[in-house]
């Protein structure tokens, strides 16, 4: 890869060339779709997009950070990278009510469920979500049939590196996630890697001696950028863990060979100390099962294609009642002009917000003012909230309401939700009855 590149550099032309051609008007037998991609995994740019990526291409080299490189406007998902991690809290029913399982092997499957749902809801093609400027947060609640509800708030606390906080709680459910993200991109010849440090913290509040559960992320490959289509996949072995119960699942998210295997696949051993008791295979855009590893039956852990439209509605306040630096409001002129197609007003809208950014920090250099980020804080060299939340959970549903959204400040929706989804269908999360694992 190192030499395809090398040879790149060294004849510009050519390069650009193939790769300012339209991606699928190429000759018969070239830049063929991977043929057990679906059509929303690749994107084809046209000969404007090309010629962008060319120029693009032309600036890198192998093993180059990414952090500081601007890409272009039409490689863009329409939303921030804070608003993309809740899509993690779309199929809560995966996880509400995993406290009362007696069964500890259960509980973590049931963790595990709701970590697996959140792959598959991704934007047509390969796009990536903005990367938030610092002090950029994002926040909205869930209300749940049963009139429970969630909160979820993210915060940028540090640009370079870039780091994401991001915390989301349902009292009433016994469930609070905490996390951070700290993406790390690279330029690998015909692909860009995204390494996804960082990890998910995951409580169940009615089961205080579990502790947390602790999950991983895979990393993110962008393929194809100078030959090919561009298809995007995860890639690489995170790991589940419960230390506490001493229950541990690795991971690996495969990526396609080139010869052989196919996309989205995944494969786990699920294990109790150094004992298998489960396995975890299938495709995360798909259907993933589970099989117990001493009877060898299996269970379907999620299925994307009959459940996946299944998410839960969010409600974020309206834009005009946004802060300046929400993320909806901040790049809403962004998000706008990538809906209406027109590129050249996006690419504008795009560097208003990051030549802002740029000179706010200016300010803060000249004055020698440190920043402060507004709903997290280090603490032991992890990011926590801001927030003492109360024991009980009608208490705690208050204050996490009053502590992200304060009473007076916004229009409260009616109905009861303002929709950004489908509803729930009622049998959704609906689980089969638990299957004992092998050491249970």
């Amino acid at each position: 890869m190192m030499g395809l590149f090398s040879s790149a550099s060294s004849t510009a032309s050519g390069v650009l060339n193939r790769v300012t051609r339209p991606r699928g008007s190429v000759d018969a037998g070239e830049d063929k779709a991977p043929s057990d991609t679906e059509p929303d995994d690749t994107s084809i740019l046209d000969e404007n997009e090309g010629s962008i990526i060319a120029s693009l291409i032309s600036q890198l080299r192998v093993g180059m950070d990414l952090s500081r490189v601007t890409f272009p406007t039409f490689v863009l998902e329409p939303r921030s990278m804070l608003e993309r991690i809740t899509d993690f809290m779309s199929h809560p029913d995966l996880i509400f009510g995993a406290e009362k399982e007696d069964d500890p092997e259960e509980r973590f499957i049931r963790v595990l469920q709701y970590y697996l749902a959140g792959w598959h809801i991704k934007p047509k093609g390969v796009k990536k979500p903005y990367n938030p400027v610092l002090g950029e947060f994002f926040r909205c609640r869930y209300d749940y049939p049963d009139g429970s509800q969630g909160w979820y708030i993210a915060e940028q606390v540090s640009h370079h590196p870039p780091i994401s906080a991001f915390f989301y709680v349902s009292p009433a459910n016994h469930v609070s996630i905490l996390g951070e993200l700290r993406p790390k991109s690279k330029f690998l010849g015909n692909s860009v890697s995204t390494t996804m440090e960082g990890e998910n913290r995951v409580t169940l509040l009615g089961r205080p001696d579990d502790g947390e559960y602790i999950i991983t992320m895979p990393n993110m490959y962008a393929r194809g950028i100078l030959f090919g289509k561009m298809v995007l996949e995860l890639g690489d072995t995170c790991v589940a863990k419960n230390e506490k119960l001493g229950i541990y699942c690795d991971l690996e998210f495969k990526t396609k060979g080139f010869f052989s295997g196919t996309y989205n696949a995944i494969y786990g051993r699920l294990r109790k100390n150094s004992t298998d008791i489960g396995e975890v295979t299938g495709r995360w855009s798909h259907t993933m099962e589970i099989k117990n590893s001493k009877t060898g039956k299996k269970r379907v852990l999620f299925d994307a294609l009959k459940d996946g439209d299944n998410i839960c509605p969010k409600w974020v306040p309206p834009e005009d009642e946004q802060e300046p630096n929400e993320s909806r409001r901040l790049w809403s002129q962004l998000t706008q002009a990538i809906n209406s197609k027109d590129m050249e007003w996006a690419t504008h809208a795009k560097s208003s917000v990051e030549d802002a950014q740029r000179e706010d920090r200016r300010k803060r250099e000249e004055s020698g003012e440190h920043y402060v980020p507004r709903f997290f804080e280090l603490k032991d060299g992890r990011w926590v909230p801001k927030f003492d939340m109360p024991k009980d959970p009608q208490e705690a549903s208050k204050a996490v309401q009053e502590w992200i959204f304060p009473a007076g400040k916004f229009t409260e929706p009616e109905p009861p939700l303002t929709a950004s989804a489908p509803a729930p269908h009622p049998a959704a999360g609906v689980l089969p009855p638990p299957i004992p694992l092998a050491g249970s």
